[in-house]
């Protein structure tokens, strides 16, 4: 059996390693040879996501297809999709790549998100009310890890914008923000793991911790959001939705992953199946097996230059190193993490 795998970061890496384990072969199709994944997959492509030939390819090459991260073009996925199965479906990636597109989605399926806006030049910037602000504008698409995003903290800090599409998204007083990671599989099938407790620094994801520290009646509620997403949509594999929490106690939406996440990489350490293993069950139709905890843990994700650091460090018992031999350090980017288990 070969699954194919879009994408060749880290998060592809590791679903490698943990097919391997099942006995199953790994295809990478990546469009850069600084690509994690293939130092662990059984065959790959370096080729573009819109050279169709090559694809064509691969697909001759896989029984499953999925993806690493969002941003593959929708025509792929799409033309993928005639041809083989792909999970998840090319329908949630054509929601999830707008930034307004997905905010219109959940909230139509009753999952609340901070107060947001359409905007597309500075004329509509300049029409806000100013007491919309303090506020985040962000572009619709491709933005991750705070690119493409401008914060606004009173109508005097407007400027000039380039003509694009963007979301004004109101900022909050925030006082936690959780993920919950889930999967369902192709029979209807859905598990979630335990909440999971996120801290950013630069809008870059430091540090999370599992189980969150939250409130029960947040964490149902959060949990209930995950069912109802994923049944809506019928998905297929794992996903995240990351919440934040207002002063209010009130649980907002801020995005939805469409794949295994950076805050679920504990579950490799802490859990009996970890979400990476989840994926691979659940698109390749192989038995279920439902996540449990086994300890408590947390994880710190190393950026730029602190992986040689790391590389040098000797560790515990309780504690893994997971370097993502990336061929260049630079600031901000993930080079690797490190797992804690709180024995």
């Amino acid at each position: 059996m070969i699954i194919g795998i879009l994408g060749g970061g880290q998060l592809g890496m590791m679903l490698c390693q943990v097919a391997s384990k099942l006995n199953i072969q790994t295809f990478i199709y990546s469009d850069t040879d600084d690509s994690p994944a293939i130092k662990y997959a059984n065959h790959f492509l370096i080729k573009k996501y819109d050279d169709f030939h090559e694809i064509d390819n691969f697909i001759k090459k896989c029984d499953f297809v999925t993806y690493e991260f969002e941003n593959i073009p929708f025509k792929t996925l799409s033309y993928i999709e005639h041809k083989i199965k792909i999970s998840p479906s090319s329908e949630i990636n054509q929601i999830i790549q707008d930034r307004l597109t997905e905010k219109n989605y959940v909230n139509k399926i009753n999952i609340p998100t901070v107060p947001y806006m359409e905007i597309n030049n500075t004329s509509d910037l300049k029409s806000v009310d100013p007491k919309f602000f303090p506020a985040i504008l962000k572009t619709r698409k491709l933005g991750y890890d705070g690119k493409g995003q401008i914060v606004i903290n009173s109508y005097k800090d407007i400027s000039d914008i380039p003509n694009n599409e963007y979301i004004l998204e109101k900022k909050i007083n925030l006082q936690q923000e959780i993920s919950i990671i889930a999967v369902r599989y192709k029979d209807g099938t859905i598990f979630t793991y335990q909440p999971i407790e996120n801290i950013h620094k630069n809008q870059i994801l430091f540090k999370s911790f599992s189980p969150a520290n939250s409130e029960k009646s947040i964490i149902k509620e959060a949990t209930n959001h995950a069912y109802n997403f994923a049944e809506k949509i019928s998905y297929v594999g794992t996903f995240c939705l990351e919440f934040f929490i207002n002063e209010e106690k009130k649980l907002l939406l801020n995005e939805i992953a469409p794949r295994v996440h950076n805050s679920g990489h504990l579950t490799i350490e802490s859990y009996n199946v970890s979400q990476f293993e989840s994926h691979i069950r659940s698109v390749c139709d192989l038995e279920k097996v439902e996540p449990s905890l086994k300890s408590k843990s947390e994880m710190i994700n190393i950026l730029g230059d602190d992986i040689y650091n790391y590389r040098e460090k000797s560790f515990k018992e309780n504690e893994y190193f997971h370097d993502y031999h990336k061929k260049e350090s630079k600031t901000g980017r993930k080079m690797g993490h490190f797992t804690k288990v709180l024995i």
